[in-house]
């Protein structure tokens, strides 16, 4: 459509008298070729919307019926949703009032948990000062045991020492007894 303007306003601005047959041949098949652009054109332009037209309604049939076969399928969908939206709510509330149950039940165990773990450690602390008791009792009996043996052991191991020393002296005394007659009284004074 604008070169039909471009060339007209062309011709417009031409010189009258310049227009000769050889230009107006040339005008004419320059005409002629756009207007069989422009027939061409508007076939295709018609082609084009007969085309359109057709996958539109081709659209239309596919979109009725998807909505036949879905609509079902979404009521039913939708019933059912309705149906189970109590049913939702209902398993909402009893899982909150579950968790709070279950919270509280948490916090009564914890508490239970720390007292037990209190007497525990308070009943531990009281056996391992009953088992420190003990031995340090049992430590002091052993060594108790041990002095109330060992002096008197060792004090009769003395006294057992010192009669022993005693008796060997006795006894060497009483075999040289008789032997020293002959040496005379002054060498059993002199020992003594």
């Amino acid at each position: 459509m604008e070169a039909v303007r471009i060339v007209m306003s062309g011709m417009w601005l031409q010189e009258t008298g310049s227009l000769s047959s050889g230009n107006s041949r040339w005008l004419v098949i320059f005409v002629g070729v756009i207007a069989a652009a422009m027939i061409a054109q508007a076939i295709s332009v018609a082609v084009v919307a007969l085309g359109a037209l057709k996958a539109g309604k081709r659209a239309l049939d596919i979109v009725d019926d998807m909505r036949t076969k879905l609509m079902p399928m979404i009521e039913s969908t939708h019933e059912m949703v309705q149906d189970a939206r109590p049913k939702v709510k209902i398993i909402t509330e009893n899982l909150v009032e579950t968790s709070h149950v279950v919270r509280s039940k948490a916090q009564e165990f914890d508490a239970t948990a720390s007292d037990l773990n209190m007497k525990a450690r308070v009943q531990a602390a009281r056996v391992d000062g009953m088992v420190t008791s003990v031995l340090n009792t049992t430590a002091d009996i052993s060594e108790t045991l041990q002095r109330a043996v060992k002096v008197p052991a060792r004090e009769f191991a003395g006294l057992v020492n010192g009669f022993k020393a005693g008796v060997e002296v006795l006894v060497g005394r009483a075999k040289g007894f008789g032997r020293d007659k002959g040496n005379g009284a002054r060498g059993r004074d002199t020992e003594w």
